[in-house]
């Protein structure tokens, strides 16, 4: 799906309950949409500007097509002098990687793992090397030069997508009877104080399986999940 945003005078638009900055500085200019449930591109006047991970359902891309939206055309991905590139890096403990001398956060949750780099001009899409299930989307800090100095540089293949799958974590219910997920606050009872439970993350829901049943939640945060184990329970002694 293709449609178009103008950007107001904050630098912040908005699509579909989504933020995406552009800063003051593109105050009013025109921002085509390449969007489908997988990846969304942002282009100004025929070059794309920013790449980002899909909160759209299908349904979604119904109520934009209803509202202007028109079919896409081939995702506007990199080419020529700006084609993709890719390489392999291991993940510190920090969830760092090191890139021609930068050191560019990953993700805390890779930490301990390999992962492959895709490279274009914008943005650095962290995947699994096996799958080339999308893992993290970075800004790209290197500069052409950088990128061509990278060891183990490679000409980069079919862009990594999401897994559709949510993620599944754990979590303990707090005294309050409550868990925190992504930074979102989930209400659960007091009743279920202490209790470990599983949590399913997806784009835009929280479901808590509780007592045999499910509960669904709407996700209000795009913080990816950073901790999938549930807390350590306090001791007497951790108590000051």
């Amino acid at each position: 799906m293709e449609f178009e945003r103008v950007v107001p005078a904050s630098g912040n638009l908005q699509v579909a309950g989504k933020q995406f900055w552009l800063g003051p500085a593109r105050a009013g200019l025109t921002v085509t949409f390449w969007a489908d449930t997988s990846v969304i591109h942002l282009l100004v006047a025929g070059t794309r500007i920013k790449s980002v991970r899909s909160h759209l359902s299908v349904a979604d891309l119904a109520q934009l097509a209803a509202r202007g939206g028109r079919s896409a055309g081939p995702a506007p991905l990199p080419a020529g002098d700006a084609a993709a590139f890719e390489v392999d890096r291991f993940v510190n403990n920090s969830g760092l990687v090191g890139l021609a001398g930068h050191q560019v956060l990953a993700a805390e949750i890779l930490g301990g793992r390999s992962a492959g780099i895709w490279i274009d001009g914008e943005t650095l899409s962290f995947f699994d090397p096996s799958s080339r299930e999308l893992l993290r989307v970075r800004p790209n800090p290197l500069t052409s030069e950088e990128i061509q100095r990278l060891r183990g540089l490679r000409p980069a293949g079919p862009p990594p997508r999401p897994s559709v799958e949510p993620v599944r974590v754990q979590r303990r219910v707090s005294a309050t009877g409550t868990v925190m997920v992504c930074r979102q606050v989930v209400s659960l009872g007091r009743t279920y104080t202490g209790q470990t439970v599983t949590v399913h993350v997806a784009e835009s829901t929280i479901t808590v399986e509780l007592d045999g049943q499910v509960r669904v939640i709407q996700g209000t945060t795009d913080i990816p999940v950073r901790h999938v184990k549930a807390n350590k329970p306090r001791e007497v002694s951790d108590v000051v």
